[in-house]
């Protein structure tokens, strides 16, 4: 017995020296194992990744293979690069990495649904006279609960909340009304899915304790439980989007229990963004007078404003008038705190050629990681002064839109990336737009909103959000509002 665990310990020990040993080979770029055998940088990077890689680029450049939790990551920071590991699918794969957070955060598993085919369903309902059903029925909820968060209260009667808090709820739940259709469970899907969600960075990297597994498990089987066909079917018609969704999944021969868990994994990717997304949105704005007075200058400008109640399709009116400064403070939000991480696992050896005409060996078994966040978004010689909000960014002098970017004298393809890029793009991009302008609109135009406190700051990021989407808050920015006296008080 004592002699078989010395042979195990022994070529354990052989393994991970073996492993340990890895060396920069010719022509592949700088490679920083850090200290702790197989972990690696695997406690830093999922502390706080922006800051760690920032750290690496300092320190190696624009590209670098660095040792997280069993895994050789070339993380590649270049964005006139980008495309190269985009549109190459052929040694770049995706599906694997997906797989296995499918199955880590939601216990889930789609074996027979192709990406392709998934993404057609998707572009059904998210694009064209869909979206535009989507956005009208959106806007009607929004409304409603606008009213019914102010039952009881008197016309000037001032409410008190976390902005954070606010918007994460309003939006959501307008969110699971249009989707899902049912209203009897709305505030306890609410309330679970934050608590799933809360916990959902440490389902990914495997990070949780004893107690928050518990927490995370209890949370999500009662997800199901209430996403489930069965509880879901009173409030839904024939071809709402929730019988949709599951008519495509049995098409692609996924089993009912299968179906089920998918459920939350589409609630959670349609409405874990916008909330934050509107959060910040307001917060850059309630923290920048002159941002805000801008902004409600070009509401005040729209024609059709004076014929705006809370009955009327803002939708509409959204569509019918552009609103530059408005898109532009959308803009310089998503680039400040939109934090997609973009992974590909390395298929096949493959030479990867940067724009500056330098070329790297990748080696099979490896992953690339793109982070735009660190570039092209926060990059000072991209975006002068990076970390402050500019709310005109992204407009040129004569107020069109200013989208053309350089790097080292050249034109950069993507100036931001909040929405990816590519074959994996957000495909519900015109639609989150929409909900956020039309809830932040909404807004401005029926509450007096205003700080608790005129000289609080906004909250810093909470750093394990990163490459989740949208940012959140470590904490959150107390307000106060109440309904407008009249309608066009601005």
């Amino acid at each position: 017995m004592l002699w078989t665990i010395f042979l195990l310990l022994k070529g354990l020990l052989i393994l991970i020296l073996i492993y340990c040993s890895r060396t920069r080979q010719k022509n592949e770029p700088p490679l920083d194992k850090g200290f702790l055998p197989w972990l690696g940088h695997a406690l830093e990077f999922g502390k706080d990744a922006a800051k760690f890689l920032g750290r690496m680029k300092e320190k190696h450049g624009d590209i670098f293979t660095v040792r997280v939790a069993g895994h050789y990551v070339t993380v590649l920071l270049d964005p006139n690069s980008f495309d190269n590991v985009l549109n190459d699918t052929v040694c770049f794969d995706f599906s694997h990495i997906k797989t296995q957070l499918l199955k880590r955060i939601f216990r889930l598993q789609l074996p027979n649904v192709k990406p392709t085919s998934e993404r057609k369903w998707i572009k059904k309902h998210f694009q064209g006279l869909s979206l535009f059903k989507f956005s009208s029925c959106m806007n009607t909820h929004l409304q409603n609960l606008l009213l019914s968060n102010h039952k009881g209260c008197g016309p000037s009667e001032w409410r008190q909340d976390g902005l954070f808090s606010l918007c994460y709820s309003l939006l959501f739940r307008a969110g699971y009304l249009t989707l899902f259709e049912r209203r009897d469970n709305t505030a306890e899907v609410y309330k679970e899915f934050r608590k799933f969600d809360d916990l959902l960075t440490k389902l990914a990297r495997c990070s949780l304790k004893r107690e928050e597994m518990k927490a995370a498990n209890s949370s999500r089987e009662r997800l199901w439980e209430l996403l489930s066909p069965g509880c879901l079917s009173g409030g839904s018609q024939e071809n709402s989007w929730q019988q949709s969704y599951h008519r495509f999944l049995q098409e692609e021969g996924i089993d009912a229990e299968m179906q089920k868990r998918a459920a939350l994994l589409q609630l959670w990717t349609t409405q874990c963004n916008a909330g934050p997304a509107a959060f910040w949105l307001l917060g850059f704005l309630l923290t920048h007078p002159e941002a805000m007075e801008a902004v409600k200058s070009e509401i005040r400008g729209l024609s059709a404003l004076q014929d705006t109640s809370l009955q009327h399709p803002l939708i509409s009116l959204l569509e019918a008038h552009s609103t530059p400064v408005f898109d532009s403070v959308l803009s310089e939000t998503l680039r400040l705190t939109a934090a997609v991480m973009i992974n590909r696992e390395v298929v096949q050896d493959k030479i990867l050629r940067l724009a500056n005409g330098q070329e790297y060996h990748l080696r099979r078994g490896d992953r690339v990681c793109l982070f735009p966040f660190l570039s092209p978004q926060m990059d000072p010689q991209i975006h002068q002064e990076p970390q402050i909000f500019k709310y005109d960014r992204f407009l040129n002098e004569d107020m069109t839109v200013k989208d053309k970017f350089y790097k080292d004298g050249k034109m950069l393809k993507y100036g931001t990336m909040p929405w990816g890029a590519g074959r994996n793009s957000c495909v519900g991009k015109e639609f989150a737009v929409t909900t956020i302008k039309q809830f932040v609109f909404l807004l401005l135009t029926h509450l007096d909103l205003e700080m608790c406190n005129p000289e609080a700051k906004l909250p810093s990021v909470n750093p394990s959000r990163y490459g989740f989407g949208m940012l959140q808050p470590d904490g959150d920015l107390q307000v106060r509002y109440r309904l407008k006296r009249t309608q066009h008080e601005m």
